[in-house]
């Protein structure tokens, strides 16, 4: 029994185990295999599982393994994992592989570690081709192009010849012509010329360079083409302008029919077709070109139709475009947006991007800059808050574009203090941001602060542009501020070598509104070309002033000068017919529009001529033309007309134009005012009643009447029967002396008798 336990005794205890067999080459080529095709697929967590794996089952890997896992750790940003790998690397003796080397090479150049990937080159016994293209492509991506051309001379240097992809590493930094034409001698030299993706940088480059004929010899003489060659080659011509060649070289593509446009075609055909500012007839004909090429409207595709349609103001059709795309991405919504916004649709804006945060699509910062520019188109302060809180609640950068929308809402809401709180917030600041804090002050009347920040915008070194003049000559021309608008100017004089057009024609309009028509005239002559919108300031200027003859010459030198009119020349040359009394002229003029250069009357010029029979006392033939011209008159239209009447004594007709007014029940608080005077002048009190009563029913209120004054830049403004002006005493009193000296001098209104400046330089206040 003892003798059996001592035989059982040893077997019971366990018995060491033999070491492991050495793996099979196999094994670890199986696992390559594995982790190679996994790369190849995108599946790099996958990757390192195996990896993982393979090191779990004792096999250990080769230098054929390394490479994919430092893709993997690239791809994943799994910078620490790639040190292990490398030390891994080092203490298994593969550090001299150049293949390794390489792939560990671009690992730390796409990490940014410049000084790492080198230290690797320099460690390398031998180099050839592919560590050589590897680090000349760090210097690259990193920025260093001079250090990237230094290793290239130096690789020729040591008699190694370039591949393409070392050209095509070399090709990404170069921006000189003369650097890019030696580098095409040298990939001719190589033999590298029928490489199609080497041939397509160089294409591309050439065009980005302005060298288009260059561009369109290497077109021409290439062996084979794919779709990147002719996107190459129509990209260059939209960045040169040449919009006709595109056109030709899609016929040509399409024409072939061995290649046919793609996505990226029709894209940069749109952008240039946007940059030219065709037509929209153009444009509906490249998105049927689309649908007839049977390829999908993406995202972005829709996106430059949508920019397309929205700048010929066909913003239906580009709502439609964004409609059909199933899946929209934040620069589609946020051109949408932009649309409507940019065609005076603001309410639909805000509709588009509450439809925005409903899909679940993130806004950007653009988004939100858009919006809040719907917000203030629309003048709802209530909206604007609502929106910059949304900015706030959900942690949103507040870059520059952001701030300067918010600065300009609040202006255009009439909140100066928050419109400054949130320039004052801003640590950094651009031009616009300038602009709009100027503007905002300009457009709210405070011409004297405007003009304070333009000398701090100097003192900061920011120099104003042409906007920020064009702002403050608005706010001159608004107010009657002509010696600020005199400084202005001078300003302008002094620092711009040259105005441009849109400044010129703000000059002219300040000195016309401050009554100054020989200074603007001057302005006027001194412009080095002129535009539409300058010949029509300047006609109007002297139409509004009496000079309804010099108002028609100009028009005629207008037309003397090849110039074509257009709606608002013709809008200038009657309102200055209007205020003259010429009426033969002033219906001529309106005939010709039609008759002579094809233009449909609109709703203005419709009115102009109702404006110019009333004041010529013929208000018969305005009432027949209202009822011949207009299918529906406005209300604004009848008020010319019922003014007319109350000051003719035209009792009948005015009562028939009351009535109807009556009956379009106005939401102006105005009209309703106008007609209880002409019921008043013609003893209708019953109707005085019912206009009363239907403004209170309707909770209307007009706003009284007022003036202002300006002094210093500051604008100060009196209401009716306001007596809580700080100064008003003193301004009583100085009234009061003012009409005893005026009864004095027995002062007398006719000014075809009188000379008025004489009597003011009688009157000492």
């Amino acid at each position: 029994m003892s003798r059996l336990k001592a035989h059982i005794r040893p077997s019971a205890r366990p018995q060491p185990q033999p070491p492991p067999p050495p793996p099979s080459t196999t094994t670890t080529k199986s696992f390559n295999s594995t982790i190679n095709r996994l790369s190849s697929a995108g599946s790099h967590r996958d990757v390192l599982t195996t990896f993982s794996t393979m090191l779990n089952c004792h096999t250990p890997p080769d230098a054929h393994t390394y490479p994919c896992l430092f893709k993997a750790c690239t791809f994943l940003n799994k910078f620490s994992f790639g040190i292990l790998l490398h030390q891994r690397i080092i203490i298994h003796g593969y550090s001299s592989d150049s293949y390794i080397s390489s792939s560990l090479i671009n690992f730390y150049s796409k990490f940014g570690r410049v000084k790492n990937a080198h230290n690797v080159f320099d460690l390398m016994p031998e180099r050839n081709v592919v560590p050589w293209t590897s680090l000349i492509g760090c210097y690259m991506h990193s920025g260093d192009v001079n250090k990237a051309f230094r290793l290239y001379n130096l690789m020729r240097y040591e008699g190694i010849s370039p591949s393409s992809v070392t050209m095509l590493n070399i090709l990404s930094g170069v921006s000189e012509i003369p650097l890019l034409e030696c580098l095409h001698a040298t990939v001719v030299q190589f033999g590298l010329i029928s490489e199609l993706n080497l041939v397509n940088c160089m294409l591309n480059l050439y065009g980005k360079c302005g060298r288009m004929k260059a561009a369109r010899d290497l077109f021409e003489a290439m062996f084979e083409r794919d779709i990147v060659s002719w996107n190459s080659l129509v990209s260059g011509y939209a960045q040169d302008g040449n919009f006709e060649e595109i056109l030709k070289l899609f016929k040509r593509m399409k024409s072939d029919g061995t290649i046919g446009p793609d996505q990226q075609t029709f894209g940069t055909l749109l952008s240039a077709s946007e940059t030219f500012q065709t037509d929209v007839d153009l444009g509906r004909l490249i998105h049927g070109q689309i649908i007839t090429c049977g390829l999908q409207v993406d995202a972005h595709l829709a996106t430059s139709l949508v920019v397309l349609y929205s700048k010929c103001g066909n913003v239906c059709s580009a709502f439609r475009v964004f409609e059909r795309v199933l899946e929209k991405d934040v620069i589609l919504w946020t051109s949408v947006i932009s649309a409507f916004v940019q065609n005076d649709s603001a309410c639909d804006a805000l509709m588009v991007f509450r439809q925005m945060l409903g899909s679940c699509c993130t806004p950007s910062t653009s988004t939100i800059a858009t919006v809040i520019a719907a917000c203030a188109k629309m003048s709802s302060l209530l909206l604007g808050k609502s929106v910059h809180a949304y900015l706030l609640r959900q942690r949103m950068t507040l870059d520059i574009p952001v701030q300067n929308s918010l600065i300009t809402m609040y202006a255009k809401c009439g909140h100066l203090r928050q419109s400054h709180a949130s320039f004052d917030s801003m640590s950094e600041r651009d031009i616009v941001s300038w602009n709009a804090i100027v503007a905002a002050y300009a457009q709210n009347g405070d011409l004297w602060q405007a003009l304070c920040l333009l000398n701090e915008m100097r003192s900061t070194l920011q120099q104003p542009d042409y906007i920020t003049i064009i702002s403050l000559l608005q706010a001159c021309a608004s107010t009657g501020a002509l010696q600020q608008g005199k400084w202005i100017h001078s300003f302008v004089t002094r620092t711009f070598s040259q105005t441009s057009i849109m400044v010129g024609t703000a000059l002219v309009d300040m000195y016309s509104k401050c009554g100054d028509l020989k200074t603007a005239h001057k302005c006027f002559n001194q412009m080095p070309k002129h535009d539409i919108v300058s010949w029509s300031t300047i006609i109007t200027g002297y139409g509004s002033h009496g000079k309804g003859e010099m108002a028609l010459k100009l028009y005629s030198d207008f037309l003397i000068s090849g110039n074509q009119p257009n709606h608002v020349i013709f809008l200038s040359v009657l309102f200055s017919c209007s205020h003259n009394g010429m009426v033969s002229e002033g219906l001529s003029l309106f005939n010709s529009m039609t008759r002579d250069f094809g233009i449909k009357p609109e709703l203005e010029h419709r009115a102009c001529i109702v404006d110019l029979l009333c004041r010529a006392g013929k208000i018969g033939e305005a009432y027949e033309f209202i009822w011949k011209m207009f299918s529906n008159p406005t209300t604004d239209v009848l008020g010319i007309l019922l003014d007319a009447c109350r000051m003719k004594g035209d009792a009948k007709l005015g009562e028939i134009v009351a009535r109807d007014i009556m009956m379009l029940k106005p939401a102006c608080a105005g009209n309703y005012v106008q007609l209880a005077h002409s019921f008043a002048s013609m003893n209708r009190w019953e109707g005085v009643n019912d206009a009363w009563n239907q403004m209170k029913v309707l909770g209307l209120k007009k706003l009284p009447g007022w003036s202002y004054t300006q002094q210093h830049g500051e604008i100060t403004t009196f209401f009716n029967g306001q007596s809580d002006h700080p100064l008003n005493e003193e301004m009583m009193w100085v009234m009061e002396i003012l009409g005893y000296q005026m009864e004095e001098l027995r002062f007398n209104f006719n000014l075809s008798s009188c000379d008025l400046n004489d009597i003011f330089n009688e009157i000492d206040v």
